[in-house]
């Protein structure tokens, strides 16, 4: 029997899906950093214990919600497919509840303790429901990915693509300096400091927002399925089975759990720069003229947090192509503990002060090659899930896309959760929450230094956050796949009797009608 050629997406849906992952980021990234880890803490200034259980709420939820999204997504039949009919329609919902999310009241300001259980209450359920809306996008999102190509290098190609369009949608966390630079117009004009960063949130999350579900609308718009699914439908109970007794699955989704405290770095990363670069205000730049210095020191660790995790999505494909997928995987958590670590060294040995033009290097040469590693891991953890789906299609006949796309989702959901919960702990502990912050806010817009601010507890703790718990995490991550369960040969052995008998059963199809 000749051998057909594979089906793989074009350049123009390629391009409509990457346009799509970009969109999608940048509204992760607006609610991920503009709101959990700045929004609420430092603007309407909830405690931040109360932002920790909010978080932890959501994620406990996402527990839930995660499979039974991926669930629905594994039954869904159209006749635009199963996972493309919820990138048509999911955007604009997430889109709206992103908005509803920084329309809230300032908790110091409240005037009874009524108000401020409904700040926190709205708080909570708008969260909720972002996140329960974003999961509707999220797993067919990076499931079809699997369905747009019969390719095995198409497929990696396109994944390491869309990590990267991923990565660049991170310009989403700039909704923190925008909405600061925005802020400023209405206090320049006699607003007061609480009017003028409701108005500037508002206008700068509505504007971003806007465009960003414009732009993952075109993920919807420009893909199509070209690998036919499992026609089995299938209970939430029997994908969790499915998601357990996978092996290298269940080595994955373990993995990513262990490495939860990664997501503390882009947690912290604006915060960070914000107070301890630009004195908590990202105005400071412009005051009396440029700051040159300033400029400078936020714009190398800013480079750091970012550049490596773009430089680390373009070169991992090409890595893939000439070595184990596993070793890659293993090399980027073990080794990426190194520069965390050495963050904390560097700080004790600054004496806590990194702002001088030599220390403000080391420190993002250190945040590159930890971004670097972030960014590897990433591209690595969707290229091995998808080679997951095709092994468990092979061993049992169901191509379950959409649950373990949604173990994906889950991993990102409750890293976060957990490295929220650790963030407010320690927060917590120096007493960096809601009046504090407010107070810190006005002796830093009197002159005082943030570095050195409440004897340097704030900064340090800050510099905390953004090494032990991540370098601790990165080497417990690499423990499950040490014995990685599908080796690359494998998988390509594995890959090339599933294209065998789709054609075999395609040209049977077709006999059959000719019949």
């Amino acid at each position: 029997m000749e051998s057909r050629k594979l089906r793989t997406y074009t350049p123009k849906e390629r391009n409509m899906y990457l346009a799509g992952m970009f969109g999608q980021n940048m509204i992760y990234n607006i609610v991920a950093t503009g709101l959990v880890s700045y929004y609420l803490q430092y603007v309407i200034y909830i405690p931040v214990a109360a932002i920790g259980v909010i978080v932890t709420v959501a994620r406990v939820w996402d527990a839930i919600n995660d499979p039974m999204m991926g669930t629905i997504v594994d039954r869904t039949k159209s006749k635009w497919g199963k996972c493309r009919p919820y990138l048509l329609f999911a955007p604009p919902i997430i889109g709206i509840i992103t908005i509803l999310c920084f329309v809230n009241g300032n908790y110091v300001e409240a005037q009874s303790s009524f108000q401020q259980g409904l700040i926190i209450a709205w708080a909570a359920i708008s969260y909720i429901l972002w996140g329960m809306s974003f999961t509707v996008g999220d797993i067919p999102l990076w499931g079809i990915t699997s369905l747009m190509t019969e390719d095995q290098n198409q497929r990696s190609q396109l994944l390491g693509l869309a990590r990267m369009a991923a990565g660049i949608g991170a310009i989403g966390v700039l909704v923190v300096q925008i909405a600061q630079v925005v802020s400023s117009m209405f206090t320049s004009k006699g607003y007061d400091l609480d009017t003028a960063n409701k108005y500037g949130w508002l206008i700068t999350v509505v504007i971003l927002t806007v465009i960003s579900t414009l732009l993952f609308e075109l993920a919807g718009i420009g893909t199509r399925e070209r690998v036919k699914s499992s026609e089995e439908r299938r209970s939430m109970k029997e994908n969790f089975k499915i998601m357990w007794t996978c092996k290298p699955f269940r080595q994955i989704l373990i993995s990513g759990i262990l490495r939860s405290p990664i997501q503390l770095l882009m947690l912290v990363a604006m915060s960070f720069i914000t107070y301890y670069y630009a004195n908590g205000d990202f105005m400071n730049l412009f005051k009396d003229g440029i700051n040159w210095m300033m400029l400078l020191n936020i714009a190398i660790i800013a480079i750091g947090v970012f550049a490596g995790q773009f430089i680390a999505m373009a070169v991992t494909p090409v890595l893939s192509k000439k070595f184990e997928n596993k070793s890659i995987y293993n090399a980027y958590s073990i080794g990426g503990a190194i520069p965390f670590f050495l963050l904390i060294v560097a700080y004790f040995l600054a004496d806590g002060n990194l702002t001088t033009i030599g220390w403000v290097i080391v420190a993002g040469v250190l945040l590159f090659f930890a971004s670097f590693a972030m960014g590897g891991i990433n591209v690595m953890q969707s290229v091995m899930i998808a080679d997951c789906v095709d092994y468990e299609e092979y061993y049992t006949g169901i191509r379950p896309d959409g649950i373990f796309f949604s173990g994906q989702s889950f991993i990102t959901k409750l890293a976060g959760g957990i490295a929220a919960l650790i963030q407010s702990a320690a927060y917590a502990a120096v007493g960096f929450s809601d009046k504090n912050i407010a107070v810190m806010n006005e002796a830093l817009a009197n002159g005082e230094s943030f570095v050195t601010y409440n004897d340097g507890k704030y900064a340090m703790i800050m510099f905390f956050l953004i090494s032990v718990p991540i370098a601790i995490g990165m080497i417990l991550s690499a423990i499950p796949t040490l014995k990685y369960a599908l080796s690359d040969k494998e998988h390509e052995r594995i890959l090339g009797e599933l294209i065998k008998k789709r054609s075999e059963a395609e040209q049977i199809g077709s006999e059959s009608e000719n019949a």
